[in-house]
């Protein structure tokens, strides 16, 4: 494929202290140029929030993004980074569009961009607002892609809204995640929020959050052998959740001191023995083979993942390196298998990730869907 220019809008830097966030955005960035391909990262955002400037320098000095990132503030277009007369003039030079939820609006970036592809990395959430009447934008675009990788199938309820939609498994550049070495978080870890926003409730189903799919598991402490050590942002006011959770057990750590940026969320998930993924009950309940990029990161690094079942298991091989789960009872012989040969498993959870997400092997194809070759 010749080199196209790409822009890629998502969540890098509006919201600093999201170093996981900014990772989701920057495998696709990093990812398309090694391969060749011109990129602009640009992140729309209402109005700035406290340290949005310098983290934005951060990042770009540490990614090498100078002269190709935005931030992108209000109705007015004003932009931190690259200027809004180069980044118009970056738009509108480009091949593809990459727009994380449909979250780029401004007509005069999109609408000169002639493949517009509508990435979707929330599954049923952004397709049940679509129905029930959000605009999410789907009538901008001319490709749907997404990370459910079971839409289409009788047994999985991810709504096609008219759609013909593309799958998708995140991508990872795996030269940016080396296999980790020392363990530093001698247990389960994860990274993720209680709560994002609001549940929906689609054809009778509900389709919660993250805290609907935790309270599901909340004995696993008590059943497994390792300490569970989750980075989780749950609110002071979460007083039921918050009780609950260290009453079963569950050490939480500070996501905002330990993940707040690129660099410190690599750090904690290499260093962490296992990763513990819950999901978003929505996911679970719509079968959507939703597969955490988080996940994906603890894989490339050479440490197990046990992820609560999503359908994934479908299309990924799982018993080495990656164990699935549906109930809270279903943990323990996961973490006892990879105690037992956690060299075996360490080496098991790399090859998957070189296997299925390796940046060279996902992006040449979405773009091949996308461009027709």
């Amino acid at each position: 494929m010749r080199p196209l220019s790409v822009v890629i809008a998502g969540m890098v830097a509006g919201q600093p202290g999201q170093g996981g966030a900014s990772w989701a955005v920057l495998q696709y960035a990093l990812g398309l140029r090694s391969l060749g391909h011109a990129v602009t990262v640009v992140e729309p955002v209402r109005s700035l929030a406290p340290g949005s400037e310098a983290y934005l320098a951060d990042v770009v000095g540490e990614f090498d993004l100078g002269g190709a990132a935005a931030v992108v503030v209000g109705d007015d277009g004003r932009t931190l980074g690259l200027s809004r007369e180069r980044l118009v003039d970056r738009c509108r030079q480009a091949d593809v569009l990459l727009n994380i939820s449909g979250m780029l609006r401004d007509p005069e970036l999109v609408d000169s961009i002639p493949r517009r592809v509508f990435l979707d990395l929330d599954p049923a959430f952004n397709q049940i607002w679509h129905l029930q009447g959000a605009d999410m934008g789907l009538d901008r675009h001319t490709h749907f892609v997404t990370v459910a990788t079971n839409v289409g199938r009788r047994d999985c309820t991810v709504p096609a809204c008219g759609r013909e939609w593309i799958s998708t498994l995140q991508p990872i550049c795996l030269d940016r995640w080396p296999v980790a070495g020392e363990v530093v978080h001698d247990g389960l870890t994860t990274v993720g929020h209680w709560r994002s926003y609001g549940s929906v409730t689609h054809d009778g189903v509900f389709h919660g959050q993250k805290a609907h799919g935790w309270r599901e598991v909340m004995d696993v402490p008590r059943l497994v052998s390792k300490p569970c050590l989750p980075a989780l942002a749950i609110h002071a006011d979460e007083l039921r959740d918050l009780a609950a959770l260290r009453e079963h057990g569950w050490q939480i750590l500070d996501p905002s001191r330990l993940c707040g940026t690129p660099s410190g969320y690599q750090r904690f998930v290499q260093g962490s023995w296992a990763e513990l993924g819950i999901a978003k009950s929505g996911y679970v309940v719509s079968r959507s083979g939703w597969f955490s990029d988080r996940s994906v990161c603890y894989l490339a690094s050479g440490r197990p993942v046990i992820a609560q079942e999503t359908g994934f298991s479908d299309r990924l091989p799982t018993g080495a390196g990656l164990f699935s789960f549906r109930t809270a009872a279903d943990v323990p012989a996961a973490v006892e298998a990879i105690a037992a040969d956690y060299a075996g498993h360490r080496r098991a959870a790399r090859e998957i990730a070189e296997e299925f997400f390796d940046s060279r092997r996902v992006l040449p194809a979405l773009l091949g869907e996308v461009c027709g070759g």
